[in-house]
């Protein structure tokens, strides 16, 4: 007697003979499908990698705003902050401004992830920092 499995490959009747033509035709389906919905996997999943990385880029933003308030309120000037805006990316914009006691530091610029950027998606961060005098004391 034939084992069960060598039954099944010979046809022996256990899927009706109008089943066979449908299962042989829809062979390769799944590769047809799997190829379709591949590149919309892959959009979504770039999408997300660029949504990290601008998120990353607002917190460097935040930290270089910070630290761009701190050197205007010690009195550095421009020319330090420089240096600062240079590592958070290129077209980073400062803006400065003084609220009483305070230095204010507003940094603006273009997002690195070049989609979101040619959407039109800009970055900003603002830290304000208490002003020294000369003599190193609060006023």
């Amino acid at each position: 007697m034939p084992s069960p499995s060598a039954e099944r490959a010979a046809g022996d009747g256990h899927a009706p003979r109008a089943i066979r033509p449908t299962l042989a035709r829809e062979r390769g389906s799944i590769t047809a499908e799997f190829a379709a919905a591949l590149p919309a996997v892959l959009v979504v999943l770039a999408c997300c990698l660029g949504a990290v990385q601008v998120v990353g880029q607002q917190v460097r933003m935040t930290d270089a705003a910070a630290d761009v308030a701190r050197l205007l309120a010690r009195g550095d000037g421009a020319g330090p902050a420089g240096g600062v805006l240079a590592a958070v990316g290129p077209g980073t914009a400062l803006a400065q401004e003084r609220q009483g006691d305070f230095v204010c530091a507003r940094l603006s610029g273009p997002s690195a992830f070049a989609p979101f950027a040619a959407a039109g998606l800009t970055l900003g961060a603002r830290s304000c920092a208490l002003a020294t005098d000369v003599a190193g004391a609060t006023p």
